[in-house]
């Protein structure tokens, strides 16, 4: 698997060795492991990501803190929307979708209202800060 950058690296280490709890600025937050292969390279990829629920779904929002383009794992799901999962130490696929017009807009509200962040992220920069990905888990856990 290709390295991800220190920063990253250092909160999937952090995440896998401590049963899915991070320190620093996102302690106490929810966060997952997104497992995707490289939309062009086709290498595994690994992406420490905010989540809230919908139900049984797993809600994530495809934002580069406000950056004005797409986070790289976006074109990986778009690509390859078969995933996996970490949450805390449970593992599993899931296949991930992109809700559009009302739906994405009900989604990206309630992920929002929980995590105010995103939706600063979304005044700050031209880009409509892209529909979030909609995860229907297969929560048999990987081996």
């Amino acid at each position: 698997m290709s390295r991800p950058n220190n920063f990253h690296q250092k909160i999937i280490e952090e995440f896998r060795a401590n049963n899915g709890k991070v320190s620093g600025q996102f302690a106490g937050a929810p966060l997952l492991l997104l497992n995707t292969i490289g939309a062009k390279s086709k290498q595994p990829r690994t992406n420490p990501v905010a989540y809230t629920k919908d139900g049984d779904n797993y809600l994530i929002i495809a934002s580069k803190a406000g950056a004005p383009s797409n986070p790289d794992w976006y074109y990986n799901v778009v690509t390859h929307p078969e995933v996996t999962l970490e949450i805390g130490t449970e593992r599993f696929q899931a296949h991930a979708t992109i809700p559009e017009g009302e739906e994405r807009d009900r989604r990206f509200n309630q992920m929002a209202a929980q995590m105010p962040g995103f939706a600063e992220y979304q005044r700050s920069c031209q880009l409509r800060v892209q529909s979030e990905m909609d995860t229907e888990a297969d929560h048999r856990p990987l081996v």
